[in-house]
């Protein structure tokens, strides 16, 4: 039982003790609606709001006009009030709010000491019904209870914030609708100085970004500090997915979009670093390394000690997935805030988990020039960061419109491959569009920059790029060339990833663990044919130098799975990809005996993992809706170590499957029979290159190689 439950359990006490005529009656019945309001917040269960709403709707008929509580009952009632309406959209529960409201407020008089908390209510119920009726009386008398609130809480004042921030959204409002310069110069200001939360923040940068106002950047940048602050709190639950869903929503492309119209080119790189994958970036300073921290003295070493155990517990509660998990999340949040200020007190410490700067992500293009492709509501552009030179900018001349729009006609005929005869022109078609809007102009760049053909490149996309094959596009012509024939393509999530993966040392040892697990006969899935020889391919070209393991059918299972992965360092999966795009966490591969889900991938805690092969549909693909998280299969095996990753954009070909694979190896290992994961990227090239003539192109372009070299 939660100390809420136990609270609740023992107002309902008192208030049998409390029975009609008893003098503490009201107060009990008061005191346990609002316990069971707060029960409806952190647990959204509706029957608990009704009760609480009964509740203090009788306490209201025992503290009549006169009754020194009466204001308070009102308040009470119309709060609760106010949240049914936003869960059932009843005007008639709003409306009442906004009297129970404006009667509140006249028991409370100039020098009451809820006056301000009285206005600011009555200001917020009267937006709220502007917004649905569109009545702009509503929201000027909004407006105005703002401004008389925060006349009352004067600077230092613990609501002065949120204050200036509700006036500030209300005056963005009024702009919209009358495109009143001075309400948005106004609100700007009002931001500025409130800088409350993410929501706030993000408004103010919207509001800044339509006027060019010069504090644009700084606001993009609070709004991704407060991003990096709520991400911390939240779970692998789906519903605290789709509150990232929403914080995240533009914030990252759309800062990056300013930032290159300012001509900040470095900066936009920063930014969008700092607000995409925001649950891997969390998970992964989970797992920060420790070692320099730990010698550089004795307080160091007690700090690491502490840094360790308190992200055990965080990632162990992040794991759980549960709603009532989150007073203890924010409890050991706190606690690990506090440690993480004591290390950056530190010499040399001082940057200890703070988004990297540019010099640092610069680093990502060591081995060859990372292109971050954006799509913005403001424009869509690219920048090529190279080792070490500024970046280069790349106007695209495409809105982020015609992108969505693109990126659904490509989705909708990946459907029908293998299906329609007609799909190969369709899909040459938008590879053609895509070579001339994006790509084009990007390897003209290249080459202005030097970087010479058949050099490696890696693609950064983000928003509904991220969902196009940019590795394919080309003209598709006689005598003409396409990306494929002109550089050798990769894709990363982010920079950071690129970066992690090449500071991971390879152990290479005596001794190298392959193993291969198919499965061809899954539980409630359809048979795949070629899984056996698709196995019976990869143990052929793997060298006896290297400790092979097959597992296969009956033994695939997701425990026997996971196991051989504590052991191995190589692995080749083959059976079916399984996308849950609503609820990412559980997307799986289909093993004998269920799904083997990210939600358990991603808890392992796997040796020196090297490259993974994921022959099985679909295992790049996350939420449609949230492109910019990568939480898709391939990105696990990223976030459990794994430098070098292959996988599919869409359906895999079980056959044509075989075929690639078998190339694949081929070109893998080389004469040294040793196993290297820098040369997967350059092997897949080769391997889709000499099976052009005999695959289908679809089938040629949905591998693609993830990270590393």
């Amino acid at each position: 039982m939660s100390d809420l439950d136990e609270a609740i359990e023992l107002h309902q006490a008192a208030l049998l003790l409390c029975p009609p005529g008893h003098s503490d009656r009201s107060s009990s019945l008061n005191n346990l609606g609002k316990c069971i309001r707060q029960r409806f917040q952190q647990r959204g269960i509706i029957a608990d709001l009704d009760e609480a709403i009964g509740l203090h709707q009788a306490a209201l008929l025992l503290r009549p006009l006169g009754h020194s509580d009466r204001s308070s009952s009102l308040n009470d009632l119309a709060l609760s009030l106010q949240d049914r309406f936003q869960q059932r959209v009843i005007m008639s529960d709003l409306d009442e709010a906004i009297e129970l409201h404006q009667a509140a407020l006249l028991l409370r008089p100039l020098g009451h000491s809820d006056r301000s908390s009285s206005l600011n209510n009555l200001a917020c119920s009267l937006q709220e019904r502007f917004q649905q009726r569109g009545i702009m009386s509503d929201l000027d008398e909004a407006i105005e209870l703002h401004r008389g609130a925060l006349l009352l809480l004067p600077p230092g004042h613990s609501n002065r914030s949120m204050s200036l921030n509700d006036l500030a959204c209300s005056l963005h409002h009024r702009f919209l609708q009358r495109g009143i310069i001075s309400d948005l110069d106004e609100a700007i200001e009002l931001h500025r100085a409130s800088r409350t939360d993410l929501s706030a923040a993000k408004l103010w940068a919207a509001s800044a970004d339509i006027l060019n106002h010069e504090s644009v950047l700084l606001a993009y940048k609070v709004a991704l500090k407060f991003l990096d602050q709520q991400v911390a709190l939240l779970s692998s639950s789906s519903h605290h997915f789709d509150i990232i869903r929403e914080a995240v929503s533009s914030l990252a492309t759309d800062a990056f979009s300013c930032s290159v119209r300012r001509g900040e080119l470095t900066t936009a790189v920063e930014l969008v670093e700092q607000g995409r994958a925001v649950f891997w970036t969390q998970l992964a300073r989970f797992s920060t390394p420790l070692d320099e921290l730990s010698g550089s003295g004795d307080i160091g070493m007690a700090l690491a000690e502490e840094f360790k155990r308190l992200s055990f517990c965080l990632r162990s509660a992040f794991h759980q997935s549960t709603e009532d998990r989150s007073p203890q999340i924010r409890q050991l949040t706190m606690q690990w805030d506090g440690v993480i200020t004591r290390i950056r007190m530190l010499p040399d410490f001082s940057r200890f988990l703070l988004p990297p700067l540019f010099s640092d992500l610069q680093k990502a293009a060591v081995d060859g020039p990372v292109i971050v492709v954006n799509a913005s509501q403001y424009g869509c552009d690219a920048l090529i960061v190279r080792n070490t030179e500024d970046p280069v900018h790349v106007p695209l001349d495409i809105t982020q419109a015609e992108v969505s729009e693109f990126s659904s006609d490509f989705h909708t005929l990946a459907e029908q491959f293998g299906c329609s005869s007609d799909t190969q022109l369709k899909l040459i078609g938008i590879l053609r569009k895509l070579w001339n809007r994006v790509v084009d102009p990007i390897v003209q760049a290249l080459r202005e920059s030097n970087v010479s053909p058949a050099s490696r490149i890696w693609w950064c996309p983000t928003a509904e790029f991220t969902l196009l094959p940019l590795h394919a596009a080309g003209p598709y012509e006689r005598k003409k060339k396409n990306l494929s024939d002109i550089y050798i393509s990769s894709y990363t999530p982010t920079l950071t990833t690129l970066i992690r993966a090449r500071q991971q040392v390879s152990r290479d040892g005596t001794s190298q663990h392959f193993v291969a697990v198919g499965q061809a006969n899954p539980v409630n899935g359809r048979e795949l044919k070629c899984v056996a020889s698709e196995l019976a391919a990869v143990a052929e070209h793997v060298p006896p130098t290297v400790s092979f393991t097959s597992l296969e059918d009956a033994e695939a299972t997701v425990e026997n799975a996971l196991k051989k992965l504590d052991n191995n360092q190589w692995l080749h999966l083959a059976c079916h990809g399984m996308p849950k795009r609503k609820q990412p966490f559980e997307s799986s591969f289909a093993m004998r005996d269920g799904p083997l889900m990210i939600k358990d991938i991603i808890r392992s805690n796997w040796q020196n993992p090297q490259f993974a092969f994921l022959s099985a549909c679909h295992t790049t693909v996350g939420d449609e809706k949230s492109p910019d998280e990568s939480i898709h299969l391939a990105a696990a095996m990223q976030f459990c170590g794994f430098r070098s990753v292959i996988g599919s954009m869409w359906s895999v070909d079980d056959e044509v499957a075989r075929q690639v694979v078998s190339a694949f190896y081929s070109n893998f290992i080389d004469d040294s029979k040793r196993l290297d994961c820098t040369r997967a990227a350059v092997a897949l090239h080769k391997s889709v290159k000499s099976l052009r003539k005999e695959i289908p192109l679809e089938q040629q372009i949905v591998f693609v190689h993830i990270v590393l070299y």
